[in-house]
């Protein structure tokens, strides 16, 4: 039997290795699911100082008006499995917005849809100016506040990276009704919060649980209402994870159907 030449054999794996790295970050799945939804998907240019980017809004098929949902992704940008998220919050009743907060840092000026792989998103996300973000985010509740088939309410909901911003944002921004925190840390300073705070945790997930009990007491201290609900067994980003049909643990796939459900109840309550 014949054996690969070692160099065609090195380049066949590498070839292979890049094609799984992008199978992973196209996440088929997730699009095969929002090409499938019956909502209405458009994007919008937002623009504040001399930036423009670009956001994904989702719309509900409802007959009143509807609260918004300002989404911040993961660290992975807005990736197909984010896009699939949002559409899956609209189904619930709500509109969302959620932007791109890479746009313009891909190839050519452009978003993540231009990155070419996971690396590449993660390095472009973990680089913003984190002042930028909330101006970003601004320019998102800004134009929230102003679709016409919205009722005024404005929440957020962050997940990874994005959960922390969006407790963050929480301390930014005194309109919102609720924020809600995906397996992200809370901010340094907590007294400016004026948003009820609902934080949704994997037991599997020393790096952020470890950061917990000091936001618990910071919010306490300062009066806040915060409510963290960790799920044993999950790991860190289980609201993704317990989506893939490839994930191999079970507690992922609970931890997202029990995260989604609370997050729904919680939405559907907002004053």
């Amino acid at each position: 039997m014949m054996r690969p030449i070692p160099h065609i054999a090195r380049f066949i794996a590498a070839a292979l290795l890049l094609l799984a790295a992008v199978t992973t970050y196209a996440q088929d799945w997730a699009k095969a699911r929002l090409d499938a939804s019956p909502r209405h998907h458009e994007y919008v240019t937002l623009k504040h100082d001399n930036r423009s980017l670009q956001a994904f809004v989702v719309y509900p098929e409802v007959k009143n008006k509807a609260t918004v949902i300002v989404m911040i992704h993961e660290i992975f940008g807005l990736s197909d499995w984010a896009k699939e998220m949002a559409d899956e919050l609209a189904a619930q009743g709500f509109i969302v917005v959620a932007p791109d907060l890479i746009s313009g840092l891909g190839p050519n000026g452009g978003d993540s849809n231009s990155m070419p792989d996971r690396d590449a998103a993660v390095k472009a996300v973990s680089g913003l100016d984190p002042n930028q973000v909330l101006a970003d985010l601004d320019a998102a509740a800004d134009y929230a506040k102003k679709i016409p088939a919205a009722n005024g309410k404005i929440v957020s909901v962050g997940f990874c990276w994005g959960g922390g911003k969006s407790f963050a944002f929480a301390a930014h921004r005194k309109d919102l009704s609720a924020a809600f925190v995906f397996y992200g840390p809370g901010p340094a300073d907590v007294k400016s919060i004026t948003a009820p705070v609902y934080g949704f945790y994997a037991g599997n997930d020393a790096r952020i649980g470890a950061t917990i009990p000091a936001t618990t007491e910071a919010m306490k201290a300062a009066g806040k209402t915060y409510e963290p609900v960790t799920y044993d067994g999950a790991g860190h980003g289980f609201m993704r994870a317990g989506e893939d049909p490839t994930d191999t643990n079970p507690a992922n796939k609970t931890a997202r159907e029990k995260g989604f459900a609370r997050l729904v109840k919680l939405l559907k309550e907002v004053k």
